[in-house]
């Protein structure tokens, strides 16, 4: 099967917003062993939008819009798409009632238009909403399958996981399996070096690699008639994975850096904190994003200036005349002085300079030093960073939480 993704929308078209749904969508068709071929951005046009439709419809067996379903006179997905495909709008009674009970529990007064969402096209499969007002849809018609959603992210992907995804699961007969291997500080063409012979003879299980802010992802998929048998073939290839790449695999079930980093040291009941220079809180704010993180990060201090490293941290003067903020000997000390203060079992320390002005020929911007003290020991690294102020900052941050997972798994 075929599909094509359209975002409705001219916030889309004028950049006012990134068309992050039509990246989701096209990952999890991928997922389920569907092409997309086609991605379509249309305005809140209805002569232009039921061209684009119509289009699509001849050259792709599934349409997907996203957008264009809200109470307001331009949000006219549902009224075009019934109209192209000559379907009367009726009212589904359910998604009435849901809509009228969703604004008397937030005790605000319901619009008339807002009823306008409760409209349907007749004979469609309805997607419930949860997290808004506008429901979505699904018509079968001619052979082709048309669903519309409407275009917040957070509304849009609860209804493809809930309604969507099983819906084309049933459909093709096959469970679609998937596993995240990520990888963090070796380069893509060696990875892809190590992984060759794995790559060229893929056919089921499948690699298909991410690369992104310093780090890659190893999405292994396959396609069997049962999940048990799915989760075997991936299992297999993973492992193969994680014999090539050893230590540089730091997750094989998806999961960020900070996760692993956070469960390593809950399991051992140890604690964590931060200072940071450069990197302005990032790496406090990338911790405690995840749930669960205050059983184990105990605070964090942005110590940007040398006064502030020298008032909060406890880092000497002397130090800091001799080596300089950006140096390792600075990075040491702040980790160090940091768990001393803080009486936590781990300390990161990161300064440097992100850019991007501020370098020197002695000290060129990208110059990063990360250091880790954890019960004791401390380590740094020394590292030169390329791209922008925030591709420094947030590589610095992956570095700097890598560093303590290799030291919390004995790892040199």
């Amino acid at each position: 099967m075929n599909a094509e993704i359209l975002a409705v929308g001219t916030e889309l078209l004028m950049g006012q917003i990134a068309n992050t749904n039509a990246q989701y969508l096209s990952r999890r068709f991928a997922d389920l062993g569907i092409n997309v071929y086609y991605h379509s951005v249309v305005g809140d046009n209805p002569g232009r939008l039921k061209d684009v439709l119509l289009r699509a419809l001849e050259r792709s067996d599934i349409v997907i819009t996203t957008g264009g379903l809200g109470p307001t006179k331009d949000d006219l997905t549902k009224e075009t798409i019934a109209e192209a495909m000559g379907l009367p709008l009726v009212v589904h009674r359910e998604s009435l009632d849901y809509i009228r009970a969703f604004f008397k529990k937030q005790n605000r007064p319901m619009c008339e238009n807002n009823a306008k969402q409760a409209y349907l096209p007749a004979g469609s499969k309805v997607i419930p909403n949860r997290n808004g007002t506008a429901p979505g849809c699904l018509i079968e018609q001619g052979g082709k399958v048309v669903i519309m959603l409407p275009g917040p992210p957070k509304e849009m992907i609860p209804m493809f996981e809930e309604t969507v995804f099983p819906y084309f699961e049933g459909k093709t007969g096959y469970i679609i399996g998937s596993r995240m291997v990520k990888v963090f500080g070796i380069g893509e063409s060696e990875v892809e070096t190590r992984l060759m012979d794995l790559i060229e003879q893929q056919s089921n299980p499948t690699i298909a690699p991410y690369v992104g802010y310093g780090e890659i992802s190893l999405r292994v998929t396959a396609k069997c008639h049962t999940r048990s048998e799915a989760e075997m073939l991936i299992f297999h290839v993973v492992e193969k994975i994680r014999e090539r790449l050893g230590a540089y695999v730091y997750s094989d079930s998806g999961e960020t850096m900070e996760e692993v980093v956070l469960k390593l040291l809950e399991k051992k009941g140890w604690t964590l904190s931060t200072a940071e220079s450069c990197t302005g809180g990032m790496l406090a704010s990338r911790l405690i994003n995840i749930p669960g993180a205050s059983r184990v990060f105990d605070r964090g201090f942005v110590t940007y200036s040398n006064a502030a490293k020298v008032q909060e941290l406890g880092v000497r003067q002397e130090t800091l005349d001799a080596f300089g903020a950006v140096s390792r000997e600075t990075a040491e000390e702040m980790a160090t002085r940091l768990v001393e203060r803080t009486k936590t079992n781990a300390g990161l320390a990161v300064t440097g300079i992100a850019g991007p002005d501020g370098g020197t020929p002695e000290k060129p911007v990208g110059l990063v030093y990360v250091a880790a003290c954890l019960n004791g020991e401390t380590r740094s690294l020394k590292l030169n960073l390329r791209g922008d102020r925030e591709r420094i900052r947030t590589v610095s941050c992956l570095h700097a939480l890598d560093l303590l997972r290799r030291m919390l798994l004995g790892i040199q």
